[in-house]
């Protein structure tokens, strides 16, 4: 177990390297029915992420033998950011064992701290072994992304910045993966004022942490791919474990398109890039995960903000197809010249913007004398789906919806 001491400790070590991210006061989630809602910025540290507190403070915590022997982590990208960028200002050799999935623009940014990169296994826990055997032949210092004390002592430290930003928050809600997190801010949490409720939220997908603590014992879960890739652990940690069924009020699920959602939600209304993992406690709280929100003062850990560019486009579409404003339908009209014409005046008429079309005559399953026109549509919502979708059949075309919130 860590203690209050030891995330105090943590706080003054590595008070002067890390960024005091803000604590945001949010106007625009009115729909959560808190009374007050906050965004802990953690995304603004210098490597995108809360996880460089717990590798600083775990490598300051070093002897000076460990140290010139060098360090090494397994990471899909955070930690591994982390370690290596406070590595390079400690005149630290790191090495950095990745996923060979991981997206290249976390590959880049290690390689770019200094660190030495190597790719290994098609999930963490491959990663994970890999590392374990490099670091046993080479003599490295293993720097643990969450089953650490120092680490869970660092990532706590958010919860003594939050304290002091705000002293009257009634409600923390935390991303969950291992562990590491959640169980630093809420022992500091609950050992400073135990009113204070901690949420954990984890990826439906993979929600190892919520299957352990539902079962009362450490569980592995079958590995998956989520938008949240940043907490997608197969199995938590022992040490955080026990951290969390002591001091964690609850822990909910969110699912892909909740969290593109949120993704997008944060883009638009808080003009914050928030990474699945990030976004994953606001689309708990939106989503009505977390009813004991209602009438609270909230704060959110954002936690992160490493998003692939190849990526953070496909998740803008499922948030938009989420939130209703891009609906892809297939309209049945007469293959008559002018009729695509009149389809797009309807359209246009109707204030919803085409952004893509296919004519298909030949190959669709249409009756003779009729043509299927798929167009992709940026609308205003639900209702103006509705709208437009009322329009097109009054005026005689046959329509469903191919994509989008208003086929399910």
């Amino acid at each position: 177990m860590i203690t209050l001491q030891d995330i105090e400790e943590a706080f003054r070590r590595i008070d002067e390297a890390v960024y005091r991210t803000p604590c945001a006061r949010s106007e625009h989630f009115k729909e959560a029915g808190c009374s007050a809602l906050y965004n802990k910025l953690e995304n603004l540290q210098r490597t995108g992420s809360f996880k460089e507190r717990g590798a600083l403070n775990k490598m300051l915590s070093l002897s000076e033998a460990e140290r010139s022997r060098g360090v090494i982590a397994a990471s899909a990208g955070n930690h591994a950011q982390g370690v290596a960028f406070h590595a390079g200002r400690l005149g630290i050799k790191a090495t950095i064992v990745m996923p060979e999935r991981t997206p290249l623009i976390k590959v880049a940014s290690t390689r770019y701290y200094g660190a030495r990169v190597i790719l290994s296994g098609n999930n963490y826990d491959e990663a994970y072994a890999e590392a374990l055997r490099i670091q046993e032949k080479e003599g490295l210092t293993f720097i643990h992304p969450f089953n650490d004390p120092a680490v869970m002592a660092g990532q706590g430290t958010i919860a003594l910045e939050l304290m002091e930003q705000n002293p009257y928050l009634e409600m923390v809600v935390v991303p969950i993966g291992g562990g590491g997190l959640i169980a630093g801010i809420a022992c500091a949490i609950k050992e400073l004022n135990p009113r204070i409720q901690v949420i954990g939220v984890q990826a439906g997908m993979i929600a190892s942490m919520k299957a352990s603590r539902d079962a009362g014992k450490l569980v592995d879960v079958p590995a998956a791919s989520t938008i949240a890739d940043g907490i997608a652990v197969k199995r938590p940690g022992d040490l955080t474990f026990g951290v969390i069924q002591r001091y964690v009020d609850d822990i909910v699920t969110v699912d892909e398109e909740e969290i593109a959602n949120a993704i997008l939600l944060m883009l638009e209304r808080e003009k914050s890039v928030a990474e699945g993992a990030g976004a994953a406690p606001l689309a708990a709280l939106i989503n009505g995960k977390i009813p004991k929100a209602i009438g609270r003062k909230v704060a959110l850990i954002v936690s992160g903000g490493n998003i692939d560019v190849n990526v953070i486009s496909r998740i803008i579409e499922r948030g938009l197809l989420k939130d209703g404003r891009l609906v892809r339908l297939v309209v049945r009209i007469a293959d008559r010249p002018g009729m695509l014409a009149k389809l797009m005046a309807a359209i246009a008429e109707q204030g919803a913007n085409v952004t893509e079309i296919y004519h298909n005559r030949i190959y669709s399953k249409t009756a003779l004398g009729e043509v299927a026109v798929e167009v992709t549509l940026e609308t205003r919502g639900r209702d103006h789906i509705a709208e437009l979708l009322r329009v097109l059949t009054e005026r005689g075309w046959s329509c469903e919806v191919e994509a989008g919130v208003a086929s399910t």
